[in-house]
């Protein structure tokens, strides 16, 4: 079971989008920044996705510190294409920040990613 916890201003909407999906092996839950930095270096979890209004800085702040750079990525205002989160993801991200208007867009392509790992 592959764990995706959620985090930000945005954090039930992008649970909420991702549980839609329907995702089998993929379990969804909203976190806070700190308890999700400590899960996923435990391995009790796998996957951050953050949101803030811009996509930048608050959506990733604490994870980027505790989790390390390499780890995370931020999309910013942005919507990558499904071969860029590939690449991303192969690539060992983690942890994902993007903003609050690009939930309904990037939470699903991401989730859908997560999912074709598992």
């Amino acid at each position: 079971m592959t764990k995706i916890l959620t985090g930000g201003v945005g954090k039930t909407e992008v649970a909420s989008a991702v549980q839609a999906l329907g995702l089998d092996g993929v379990e969804v839950a909203v976190s806070s920044d700190m308890d999700a930095a400590m899960k996923l270096r435990s391995g009790q979890a796998d996957y951050f996705f953050g949101t803030c209004h811009t996509g930048a800085g608050a959506s990733l702040g604490v994870l980027v510190g505790l989790m390390g750079q390499p780890a995370c990525h931020t999309f910013g205002r942005s919507v990558p294409t499904q071969d860029q989160v590939a690449a991303l993801l192969a690539d060992g991200k983690k942890v994902f920040g993007f903003s609050m208007d690009q939930i309904e867009t990037i939470a699903p392509l991401l989730g859908r990613a997560v999912a074709a790992r598992a």
